[in-house]
């Protein structure tokens, strides 16, 4: 059940409100970092909070990462002896609760003078996905930065609607990588 959820949110990751988060070390040298691999079982890890993903995930997710690194930032993908750095990514779900209060005042109708007040409450639960996605350097097996991303699911999305959503959050949870200096 777990493993359908987390394919949900991967698939239903939509472009909301929330920005990337990012954090890095600051004395790894990235101007060093040419060429990437993937650890093997990269959506596999021994914490009980992340979750495994389905092949199609797996495949938008590593073609998504592939395009960035690649395309985006002119990095090589090569095998795991001679890279760089390693990539990693690490997915879940939540469920969160929205409640929302109204307070309303009224007149009756019924004749006397005088106001009423009525509260309605209502809640709802949805669920937000997380999807991180962690570089390492190879040659010390050290974290160097680290990405993520959460957003409120959409269901029923289409295959196409889903690489999309996937490539536009891979996409934003890189635009900081490597880390921009700050000014």
């Amino acid at each position: 059940m777990k493993n359908i959820l987390i394919v949900a949110a991967l698939a239903l990751l939509t472009a909301c409100t929330q920005t990337p988060d990012w954090d890095y070390d600051k004395s790894a040298n990235f101007s060093n970092f040419k060429t990437f691999a993937w650890v093997e079982n990269a959506s596999l890890t021994k914490d009980t909070n992340n979750y495994q993903i389905n092949g199609l995930m797996e495949k938008r997710v590593r073609t998504a990462v592939n395009a960035e690194l690649s395309q985006t930032l002119g990095m090589r993908l090569v095998d795991t002896a001679n890279a760089d750095v390693l990539v990693n990514y690490h997915a879940s779900v939540d469920k969160e609760l929205e409640v929302d209060t109204f307070n309303v005042n009224y007149r009756p109708h019924w004749g006397y003078w005088g106001t009423g007040f009525q509260r309605d409450t209502t809640a709802r639960e949805y669920e937000v996905g997380t999807l991180i996605i962690d570089i390492v350097d190879r040659e010390s097996n050290q974290l160097v930065w680290r990405g993520a991303k959460e957003g409120r699911l959409k269901k029923n999305q289409s295959p196409e609607q889903r690489e999309a959503s996937i490539n536009k959050t891979v996409s934003e949870i890189l635009s900081n990588f490597p880390p921009q200096k700050q000014q």
